[in-house]
């Protein structure tokens, strides 16, 4: 069937919208994509629904060819099973939770772990039906604080969810690396750049964990690779941990240090009035910077509020604590500031001059206290004495004081060395697009999945779980695929295969379109045909197809009179003129065959 302009529910802007940040998202909304119906949740038109659902055929189709069944389970869940392992409270804020008529608690599904784990309980109950692989794709929710990016970070959005279920690790290995196979396959078709990475499980808990992240220097997460093949999310990058050095420094003392709380105002005053005796300058990194912070623990009975446990951390001064590797580490705790009233509670702490002498367990103030790896045992620094305005300078790490552990929170740079052991690191932007978990049996156990194995013994199960943003990688394929003029779809994912432009007022060149849409349509394509007669010039035709993005033009215009129309590829900008009569021809080449995949 071909579609016509004239009937299509379409409204083209020429201005980009107030709420829009990225260019993808601007072109989106421009070019009558997805309307925005609230912060985070957005309406598909009718061309955006067309791309959503070719974007869900390819994952639909890899998934099947590694075995996957698909279902669909309601997006309204009750609270038990959440409760049951733990989610309910964990997810805290995000989870959007409501209260029915009999007061019975439920949530808006962010992800279906349990359902999932609960229906192959209530199905299976033996080995011999393991493998199994289910998958959905399906509206998800999570109430975002601070929804961005048009599609990119939404309260409502679709997802593939699939999850593997095995017998043993062994099982889970292979299902993981089909999955894993499945995922390069996918995100190849899609049309953009993508790097696979190490991650961390967070609140979904498990071992091995990898995301597929988009390639975008307007992306959210930070990861790093090197030469050799290694890639991380920052949050997943393991420091080594620093091996002992030779103590060299003397004995630790304490000097006074006014007006310095912070380490710039530090290095200063050191260098103008305690110079190093070895002629060098002291820096930022030769100091060590304790950072409080405070945990806020999931609730419980005793704890409604969620248990709050103050916590400092020592990095070096030339570093920061990077939040989202600390919120890792802690996860499912919530990190929040330490504040006034903190300090308050905890009157041995010296604002701007804590030092490691009343922090640790054992200590006066009883507050955690965790390193960071770097710093050798051996290793001399200048840090807070715990009075105002006074630094203890040689204070030697494993002599002088020691840690309650270690902690990978610091900011990781660009030229950092790889944990890999080969060269440095290097820093990139990126977007979260698939995240691939091996669960292990976090969700079993918690929910009592467990089948009998081939000695007739009852096995807990092992879970993978496996997840790709489907609306997001919409809002991807634009981010990564558009021109000053406007998108420009892969062709996989286009809305049509062509784009036939009447671009004229004689009737002869609207005839001539028409036939040439459906000769198009009749060998397989989807047709756009720009019909629009009256008002409408060819210029805001020709503007609007550059913005409407299908990867094939053709404009019947002018030129008809000749005996030719032109054929533009919108992804190279070039163009061509053939005759009337081979422009079907010329147009399935170009489309590589049949289509019409919608």
């Amino acid at each position: 069937m071909v579609t016509r302009m004239s009937s299509l529910f379409l409204r083209t802007l020429r201005e980009d919208p107030a709420d829009a940040e990225l260019p993808g998202h601007k072109l989106l909304v421009r070019a009558g994509y997805v309307r925005r119906a609230a912060p985070g949740i957005y309406t598909w038109l009718p061309l955006g629904l067309r791309v959503l659902r070719r974007v869900e055929a390819i994952v639909r189709e890899e998934m099947e060819a590694i075995g996957g069944q698909e279902l669909s389970f309601p997006a309204l869940l009750p609270k038990e099973p959440y409760e049951a392992t733990g989610r309910w409270t964990e997810y805290g804020d995000n989870l959007f939770r409501l209260v029915d008529r009999k007061e019975v608690d439920m949530l808006l599904g962010p992800t279906h772990e349990e359902m999932f784990c609960l229906t192959v309980k209530d199905m299976y109950n033996s080995y011999k039906e393991l493998p199994l692989t289910l998958f959905q794709i399906q509206n998800k929710y999570r109430d975002e604080a601070r929804p961005r990016a048009g599609i990119l970070r939404g309260r409502e959005f679709i997802m593939k969810d699939s999850y593997s279920f095995d017998v043993d690790a062994a099982g889970l290995e292979r299902s993981y690396a089909a999955h894993r196979g499945a995922y390069v396959r996918i995100f190849d078709r899609l049309g953009f750049e993508y790097v696979v990475v190490q991650a961390d499980s967070g609140a979904m808990g498990g071992s091995a964990s990898e995301e597929f992240l988009a390639v975008s220097p307007n992306g959210e997460d930070t990861f790093v690779r090197d030469g050799s093949g290694y890639a991380a999310n920052v949050e997943a990058v393991e420091v080594p941990q620093a091996p002992p050095v030779e103590v060299t420094a003397g004995p630790a003392h304490v000097e006074d240090t006014p007006d310095t709380p912070t380490i710039e105002t530090l290095v200063a005053g050191l260098n103008a009035d305690h110079p190093r005796t070895d002629g060098r300058e002291w820096t930022a990194a030769d100091t060590l910077k304790n950072v409080l912070v405070t945990l806020v623990h999931p609730a419980d009975a005793e704890h409604p509020q969620g248990r709050r446990e103050p916590l400092a951390i020592g990095v070096p001064g030339d570093r920061e604590v990077d939040d989202k590797r600390l919120e890792a580490q802690v996860s499912p705790a919530e990190v929040v500031p330490f504040e006034e009233a903190d300090f308050a509670a905890h009157p041995s702490l010296a604002k701007g001059y804590i030092g490691p002498g009343v922090l640790g367990l054992e200590n006066t103030s009883a507050i955690r206290y965790l390193l960071d790896p770097s710093i050798a045992e051996g290793s001399a620094w200048v840090t807070g004495a715990d009075e105002h305005g006074r630094h203890v300078i040689d204070l030697v790490h494993g002599r002088d004081f020691t840690a309650d552990g270690t902690i990978q929170a610091a900011e990781i740079r660009e030229g950092d060395p790889s944990p890999s052991g080969s060269g440095t690191l290097t820093l990139a932007r990126g977007i979260e697009m698939g995240h691939i978990f091996q669960l292990g049996t976090k969700y079993a156990e918690a929910l009592g999945l467990q089948v009998l194995d081939e000695n007739g013994k009852l096995a807990t199960v092992t879970m993978g779980s496996y997840g790709i943003g489907v609306t997001r990688a919409v809002g991807v394929i634009a981010e990564d695929n558009h021109d000053d003029a406007g998108l420009v779809w892969p062709r996989e994912v286009a809305p049509f295969d062509v784009h036939v432009v009447a671009a004229g007022k004689g009737e002869e060149i609207f005839a001539a379109a028409a036939d040439l849409a459906g000769a198009l349509e009749g060998q397989g394509l989807d047709v756009l045909y720009d019909d629009r007669a009256g008002k409408v010039s060819p210029g805001v035709k020709f503007k609007d197809a550059e913005l409407v993005g299908v990867p094939t033009i053709v404009v019947v215009g002018k030129r008809l009179a000749d005996g030719v129309v032109e054929i533009k590829d919108r992804r190279t900008g070039e163009s061509r003129e053939v005759a009337v009569a081979d422009a079907a021809a010329e147009v399935l080449a170009e489309a590589g065959g049949a289509g019409g995949t919608s």
